[in-house]
């Protein structure tokens, strides 16, 4: 006898009782076919052995059951799930960087689970704009005239080049043409946003000098790239935002600062080597400073740029703007993990 008739129907087998949690468990359709695969595999298996007996297992329900929910299991199993990290390399970008403060992830519930102001302005009882969120808290605790949130820092910076330097030269040193995480690079992402690249400098040096002489009609913005992942040690130099905020200013456009990681308080707290934060930067004189939302800052994905209020209200009415906006999910996480900032200590707790 051939073993493969032995092989019980589908329906047989989903209204037997070893089946009945399975269906309780899980829809319908993902066990009909979570059974046909098995079925496969036991035909599969008689075939290649070509054997022409019987094999207990055949039409047996129990182990029907229990193989099937094997591959329920896989099937049902989340892709993105929690995992333990031990590398060593505390925000790990492949490991989704910083786990969120429990009041941020409190906040992404209660927005979650029911209608919020996003775009209405309780206030005036009319349409508002989701660009309000987090910009009174960001000014706060940078001192900025005026935030923005997009999805990320590289659409921040995108946003930024585009609105302002769109078709026109962004002045970049060579030390500065950095590669961020996936292997995207900052000359790739300018080329992106429509600005063309002004190299100067040399990999190591670099002075005010070149800066000015790189200076032509078509010169849109200068933009410094904090080399966050790496250092130039030895022979090395390089022109601060103060004097290139004042370069900038003399040719009325706007000096661009890219920090990468958005620290929030002095490093030296977290014990970490300096790195320079949004304030500082806005201190020297920079005109945008475009920063992440989560490694350093520890909240959810996304690009906060701060500065000057003209520019900004600039990048808000670029059609582009609109592409890279964020959820009300990741604008409530920002905001809970911004107000902790309003007490460095407990921010670190």
């Amino acid at each position: 006898m051939d073993a493969r008739r032995a092989i019980p129907a589908v329906e047989r087998l989903l209204s037997s009782e070893e089946f009945a949690p399975l269906l309780r468990a899980s829809p319908r359709p993902l066990v009909v076919d979570a059974v046909q695969r098995v079925q496969s595999e036991v035909r599969s298996t008689l075939t290649a052995s070509n054997s022409s007996s019987t094999i207990a297992d055949a039409a047996d329900a129990s182990w029907y059951a229990a193989r099937v929910a094997e591959v329920l299991a896989h099937v049902e199993r989340p892709s993105l799930r929690a995992v333990i990290n031990a590398t060593g390399v505390v925000l790990h970008t492949n490991l989704g960087r910083a786990p969120l403060a429990e009041a941020a992830i409190a906040a992404m519930l209660r927005i979650a689970t029911s209608y919020s102001n996003l775009e209405y302005d309780l206030a005036a009882g009319e349409r508002g704009s989701r660009y309000v969120h987090c910009a009174a808290l960001l000014r706060e605790l940078t001192g900025a005239e005026d935030a923005l949130v997009v999805n990320n820092n590289a659409a921040a910076l995108v946003l930024a080049l585009n609105t302002h330097a769109l078709a026109g030269d962004a002045i970049i040193s060579r030390g500065e043409l950095v590669e961020i995480g996936g292997s995207f690079r900052v000359p790739e992402i300018m080329e992106r946003s429509g600005a063309r690249m002004r190299e100067v400098g040399a990999t190591n040096r670099v002075y005010l000098s070149d800066y000015e002489e790189a200076f032509t009609e078509d010169t849109r913005a200068i933009l410094k790239v904090h080399p966050s992942n790496f250092r130039i040690s030895g022979f090395a130099a390089e022109v601060g935002i103060d004097e290139l905020a004042t370069l900038a200013a003399t040719r009325a456009i706007p000096l661009i600062a890219d920090l990468g990681s958005g620290l929030m308080i002095d490093a030296k707290l977290l014990r970490l080597p300096h790195e320079p934060t949004a304030m500082e930067s806005l201190r020297a004189g920079a005109d945008i400073v475009t920063m992440s939302g989560d490694k350093l800052l520890g909240g959810p994905q996304a690009g906060i740029i701060v500065g000057r209020k003209r520019y900004l209200d600039a990048m808000r009415r670029n059609p582009m703007c609109r592409a890279l906006r964020v959820d009300k999910l990741t604008l409530a996480a920002l905001e809970a993990t911004l107000v902790l900032y309003r007490d460095p200590k407990r921010a670190l707790r």
